[in-house]
């Protein structure tokens, strides 16, 4: 982490730009889930539960027998909505309640990777509607930078932990762990004993992964129960990255689906968060930053092996080099003054667009349109 970012998330300022950009967002995002509530007759909060939240809220309410395609979803978030449903609170409120909370703690733990700009945009990102929902983005991105940020100060053991919970989120933990594995080795004036006790640490998170598909096999008697449920659910069965590249193109044209029009537009950002993943995977690596390439650059090859480019664009919201990338050039000094100039006006073109998204995004979600 570099002095400029430490000094940054030492001023007071910062914090309180973080926790302003959290709740305009946020309030924007409600604002639109009342606004199309009220056109639509409908309950604000069930505007909210479409497309994978109705699965969590499945698997909190039946469990993993009752549909075998489900077990490609992780136990964390449904088990924190049956607690929920145990409690008495229907499970699309406790999803936004933790949805809502854990887009804080991941915008604060950012705050210390990227800057308050760099939280800031990753806050009013394009895709930010899935950390309000039932979707498991927002605790993942909460327990991986602040897990991240702990193994950055040399504080492993709760970094380990933080990552075991991730793991209990999402398969990214797998990738996680990998990355935190490269910070071991790649980390500066460390001792190669110290680099093993680090390393045997991240056993603990790997057991979380490997205890979920010992608990598969329970159910099963498969060992691939998880991976069978992705290829036979959500077609991410092993494809050759040029394979999945043109299988990918045809979805971008309009007469693909001709009467949901949308889509055609999901997948052409599906194409753009492809190309910015790798932008960012190089942008790590000019700079030697090897563990934070190898976080973002693992995601992009695994996206690359589905049948076409599927779920990047909310991928983006996990890869936190992205925007310390952007806070970096978002905060960009140029010296010449009409280079300043049109600097901050690109800067504040380019942040209104990722507003305007951002509730084009939460209208697609919110009215059951394809959104990614």
């Amino acid at each position: 982490m570099s002095a400029r970012v430490r000094r940054r998330t030492s001023d007071p300022r910062s914090g309180r730009m973080v926790a302003q950009a959290w709740l305009a967002s946020r309030g924007l995002i409600v604002l639109m889930a009342l606004l199309l509530a009220l056109l639509r007759h409908a309950d604000p909060f069930e505007l909210a539960n479409h497309w994978d939240a109705l699965h969590y809220g499945a698997l909190a309410e039946k469990g993993y027998l009752d549909d075998p395609k489900r077990m490609a979803f992780f136990p964390g978030l449904p088990a924190l909505l049956a607690l929920g449903l145990w409690l008495k609170v229907p499970y699309v409120v406790t999803g936004v309640m933790l949805a809502l909370v854990g887009s804080a703690l991941a915008a604060a733990a950012l705050n210390r990777l990227a800057g308050p700009w760099g939280a800031i945009a990753w806050l009013f990102a394009p895709t930010a509607v899935f950390t309000t929902v039932p979707y498991t983005e927002s605790l993942f991105c909460a327990a991986a930078f602040w897990a991240w940020e702990r193994a950055h100060a040399g504080r492993w053991l709760p970094a380990v932990v933080l990552t075991a919970l991730a793991c209990t989120l999402r398969v990214s933990g797998l990738f996680l762990i990998g990355a935190l594995f490269v910070m071991i080795l790649t980390t500066p004036r460390t001792s190669w004993s110290a680099r093993l006790r680090r390393s045997a640490l991240l056993l603990i998170p790997a057991a979380v992964l490997f205890g979920y598909i010992g608990y598969l096999y329970s159910l099963t008697g498969s060992w691939t129960a998880w991976f069978t449920a992705q290829s036979t659910g959500w077609v991410r069965g092993f494809t050759w990255p040029w394979d999945s590249f043109a299988h990918t193109i045809p979805a971008m044209q309009i007469d693909m689906y001709p009467d949901r029009p949308e889509v055609h537009w999901v997948f052409r950002g599906e194409m753009v968060s492809m190309a910015l993943g790798l932008v960012v995977t190089l942008w790590c690596l000019t700079r030697r930053m090897w563990a934070e390439a190898s976080w973002v650059g693992v995601q992009v090859l695994a996206f690359s092996l589905s049948y076409w480019f599927f779920s990047v664009n909310r991928a983006i919201l996990l890869w936190f080099p992205l925007w310390m990338m952007l806070a970096q050039w978002g905060t960009w000094q140029p010296r010449w003054r009409w280079l300043r100039v049109t600097h901050r006006v690109v800067v504040v073109l380019l942040f209104a667009a990722s507003i305007g998204l951002m509730l084009v995004w939460c209208w697609l979600f919110f009215t059951q349109r394809w959104a990614s």
